[in-house]
């Protein structure tokens, strides 16, 4: 291969970035024997091989080609929509997720949230939430919120605990981040769209490793737990299975040599079997609020200015019709309050969002909802 003015300097790094196997450790590795990412490209295949004795098809000329031209189509997209692309040599490379040996060379975030905080925190979760534990990260996000008025909390945006993690933030003032298994052009799941903006635009950050044009497989939704667990001091284990996502992140962050803590629950309940589990094997601190969690972590309360509540807060008149409805029924499920209103969900969602976060309703297991 041959050096192309047409390639720019980001170009050349999200490329890099995106090779197979491609991560921190790597690829200071490879750069310490090529010298710089456009060099890489313009050598031979033959050079390449020769000089790392490396047989891994990254080498390959054709597909070193056929990578630099989706690097192009990637950059492009990347500065149409005003997405941040931080390499792992920028100095707004958060320095926790550099720890990780496996911390992905590029990340690829939409948001201005500070990830260089004093204080962040991971709460992730069954996708199977019972009210309980969404009560649980409600209350504890709350009153963290309290006394660390720097506070951030990372989750994966996922359904349950992960989901109710990043609203609860949201109602308390408190930057959220959320790790999405995929590339910017797509929230996954599709249902919380809306959480997603809200995200981005109070403060928080949509963040992944993986571009636009990357296949999303099953593998990604665990490999995304390692900048869960990476990004943040401690990583608190809601509910859980005997098995599952929570509990792989629950690992990664002992491998990072993170504090973890679990809440408990009865003896018998199938998403309390993971935590209970994690604690009777001094995997994880057991945690029942934030008491547990600032002592464990050694914080102290920091002075927060005081804030003046709104008892009576300003509704639209889209959402005192959907309170009025949820305030009738007692509870209801999200298909049968978009019928009552005579709304397709979708646009319905965006109103239920909103509503949480000013604490009128609360979100139940189920797509259910009810009145705070």
């Amino acid at each position: 291969m041959s050096s192309n003015s047409l390639y720019t300097p980001l170009t050349y790094r999200i490329a890099f970035a995106a090779m197979q196997g491609m991560g921190v450790d790597l690829a200071r590795k490879l750069l310490d024997v090529v010298g710089s990412e456009e060099q890489f490209f313009a050598m031979s295949e033959k050079e390449l091989r020769a000089l790392t004795r490396g047989r891994s098809k990254i080498y390959g000329d054709a597909y070193r080609s056929d990578i630099l031209q989706q690097a192009r189509q990637e950059e492009a997209f990347v500065r149409e929509h005003s997405i941040s692309a931080t390499y792992f040599t920028d100095a707004d490379y958060p320095h926790r997720l550099l720890e990780a040996p496996d911390a992905p060379a590029m990340i690829y975030s939409l948001g201005q949230c500070n990830l260089e905080s004093a204080h962040i925190i991971s709460v992730v979760g069954t996708r199977h939430a019972t009210q309980y534990g969404i009560r649980f990260c409600d209350t504890l996000i709350g009153e963290l919120a309290q006394r660390l008025p720097d506070l951030v909390v990372v989750s994966g945006l996922a359904y349950g605990i992960d989901i109710a993690a990043h609203r609860a933030a949201l109602k308390h003032g408190v930057p959220t981040v959320a790790v999405l298994p995929r590339g910017l052009n797509k929230i996954y799941p599709a249902a919380h769209r809306d959480d997603a903006i809200a995200i981005a635009k109070r403060g928080g950050m949509l963040l992944t490793d993986y571009t636009s044009q990357d296949v999303v497989l099953k593998g990604n939704f665990l490999a995304r737990n390692r900048i869960v667990a990476a990004l943040s001091d401690c990583t608190v284990i809601v509910e859980s299975a005997g098995a599952g996502g929570a509990l792989v992140t629950a690992s990664l962050a002992m491998s990072y040599n993170r504090d973890v803590m679990a809440v408990p629950g009865r003896c018998g309940d199938e998403f309390s079997t993971g935590c209970n589990k994690l604690i009777a094997t001094n995997k994880a601190a057991l945690i029942t609020g934030a008491d547990d969690l600032m002592a464990a972590m050694r914080w102290e309360s920091a002075k927060r200015e005081p804030q003046q509540l709104d008892l009576f807060p300003q509704l639209t008149k889209e959402e005192q019709a959907v309170v009025d409805i949820i305030r009738d029924q007692g509870e209801i499920h999200i298909n049968a309050l978009a019928d009552a209103l005579h709304q397709p969900v979708y646009k319905l969602m965006s109103t239920l969002v909103e509503l949480d976060c000013k604490n009128i309703i609360v979100t139940l297991p189920g797509c259910r909802y009810t009145i705070s």
